[in-house]
């Protein structure tokens, strides 16, 4: 049994295809699975890796900067303003963005926008595969 997913932006559909599970982290729950015939479902996401496994059984990463999951009979829906999926992500603009942002925690601990922007690095590495990070993240 499959589904129809999507990863939309306010700009573009990033991703559309069919599969037979979507895996995300979201926020409160921890990371779910999605199957056909999930019961419907809204919420709010974590900056996370996406995971998407297709009919074929091949598995689509994507990076989400937060964002929402919408599940509904066969259809799941992310939505996000920021998502990447893994073979666009430029490696080393992660690494460097990265690198700028564990900077900016260092010289203020405290800087809530440094350590949103540090995990946003660091699951654009993962998602790339470039980078394993650890299961608790």
């Amino acid at each position: 049994m499959t589904m129809q997913v999507e990863f939309v932006s306010p700009e573009d559909l990033l991703y559309s295809g069919v599969a037979t599970q979507v895996i995300a982290r979201t926020r409160g729950g921890g990371d779910i699975a999605f199957l056909t015939g999930h019961e419907p479902f809204i919420g709010s996401l974590l900056t996370c890796e996406v995971r998407v496994t297709e009919e074929s059984g091949d598995v689509r990463r994507f990076a989400v900067r937060g964002g929402f999951v919408s599940v509904t009979g066969t259809k799941v829906t992310v939505l996000s303003d920021a998502a990447e999926a893994s073979a666009d992500i430029d490696v080393a603009q992660a690494q460097a963005d990265l690198a700028e942002a564990q900077a900016a925690e260092q010289a203020d601990p405290e800087d809530a926008y440094a350590r949103a922007d540090r995990q946003w690095a660091e699951i654009r590495l993962a998602a790339s595969g470039a980078v394993e990070l650890p299961a608790a993240h």
